[in-house]
């Protein structure tokens, strides 16, 4: 546990966006208290834009302090207006509740669930009535300042979209969400990505006209790379945490293209190293950039801290045939098809294999060449190898033991085309 102050340490990372007052926040967490994060299930899994908020979290953690979870079942179901142009398609109940699941189960990945609390805001919103709930909250909420937020007045002033009372609305559940928390766990700090300080402020004044207490906000940045593009599902930029939607050696290969510019700010945003660490990283990295020392760190930590040891083990090793810094031999059959995951994969009879096939026939009928004229010709350029040998005999068998794998071999014509063959 970290016997810095949280508020400090979330600053010293670049962390910090805006808070409530800063100097009375930083005395609140000078002993241990619960805070909160929510999530929407707009999607199967959460992703790297989604990430910066759980390590804000986990860092608040470490610092002592206990999170909540909160896992938006109800705001789900409306749609948050922040950051939108248009309204969100509304998703049904079965597509909510699986990627409910997806994401609780990611909040795993970062923090420590022993000591947190998972929650889901439909728990305590589904059995509130209408006017129970324009009774006791709307009517602490002024229209002026709800439409002077800039998410709503954005979209008032776009007269083609407009918004909807639902999503309107919004902002006023996720207030009564702090609110909730607040009596319920004694909740004094809401945390969320800068484009949420309206709702999140919302909620402190909420809990003040209720029951004249005094919590706290706290915004972390939204995250853009150098070229200014946010991280976001909708701009498809972003990878996720679900190992199944984007795998470890994908996950990987997306830190390690981070731009020069952002190594340093991704490092501090991204993984647990200190930050005398970080900066002798970096300091190695500008003084032999080609190297890519500053990626491969990050690469390593990030895909440690969502897939584990071994799925950086793997990544690493398919990176390296890549390469050309390891054998396909080396890989097992799923790190190898991560390794090819962008190339054409045919599959084959086995007892073919064992009888022995010839490599120009083998070539065609998986469909890496078009005829077998057209593979000759290939081999007799030195075109063409089986795994990471080169074949200059255009009458070679392929057998058993060409495999790479257990199942798998790679053909490989020029640097750039690979095709992978499996024997089943």
């Amino acid at each position: 546990m970290s016997t810095a102050n949280a508020l400090d340490v979330l600053h010293s990372r670049g962390l910090v966006v805006d808070t409530t007052d800063e100097d009375v926040l930083r005395g609140h967490l000078s002993e241990p208290r619960t805070f909160y994060a929510g999530f929407d299930p707009s999607a199967a899994s959460l992703h790297v834009g989604n990430l910066v908020g759980i390590m804000v979290m986990a860092w608040l953690q470490r610092s002592g302090h206990r999170p909540i979870a909160l896992a938006g079942g109800a705001t789900g179901r409306i749609g948050d207006p922040s950051l939108k142009d248009e309204e969100r398609s509304l998703m049904d109940e079965e597509t909510i509740t699986a990627n409910l699941t997806g994401i609780r189960r990611q909040f795993g990945l970062v923090l420590d669930m022993d000591s947190a609390i998972l929650v889901d805001n439909y728990d305590w919103t589904r059995g509130v009535g209408l006017l129970d709930f324009l009774r006791d909250i709307g009517k602490h909420f002024s229209v002026n300042q709800l439409i002077s937020r800039e998410s709503i007045r954005r979209r008032l002033e776009d007269r083609e979209q407009g918004i909807s009372y639902t999503e309107f609305s919004y902002g006023l559940l996720q207030a009564f969400d702090y609110d909730h928390l607040f009596s319920t766990y004694d909740c004094t700090l809401q945390c969320g990505g800068s484009d949420q300080w309206g709702n999140i402020v919302g909620g402190v004044d909420l809990i003040r006209r209720r029951h004249g207490a005094r919590t706290h906000a706290l915004t972390w940045p939204l995250v853009e790379g150098s070229d200014g593009k946010k991280f976001s599902k909708s701009a498809g930029n972003a990878p996720w945490l679900d190992p199944d939607i984007t795998s470890p050696f994908a996950y990987y290969q997306w830190w390690l293209n981070t731009d020069d510019r952002d190594v340093k700010r991704f490092l501090k945003f991204f993984t647990f190293l200190n930050l005398d660490e970080i900066d002798e990283i970096v300091e190695a990295h500008g003084a032999n950039p080609e190297q890519r020392i500053g990626q491969r760190r990050l690469a390593e930590e990030t895909t440690r801290i969502i897939h584990g040891d071994a799925g950086v083990g793997s990544a690493a090793k398919a990176t390296g045939v890549l390469f050309g810094d390891t054998p396909v031999t080396d890989l097992d059959d799923v790190t190898l098809a991560m390794a090819f995951e962008q190339a054409p994969t045919t599959d084959l009879v086995r007892s073919d294999l064992e009888a022995g096939i010839g490599l120009l026939d083998l070539m065609t009928t998986a469909g890496a060449t078009k005829s077998n004229g057209e593979a000759r010709r290939l081999v007799d350029q030195g075109a063409v190898r089986i795994n990471e040998e080169r074949i200059t005999d255009s009458t070679r068998q392929v057998s058993v033991g060409d495999l790479a794998t257990d199942t798998t071999l790679v053909i490989r014509i020029g640097k750039k085309r690979q095709h992978l063959i499996r024997f089943t």
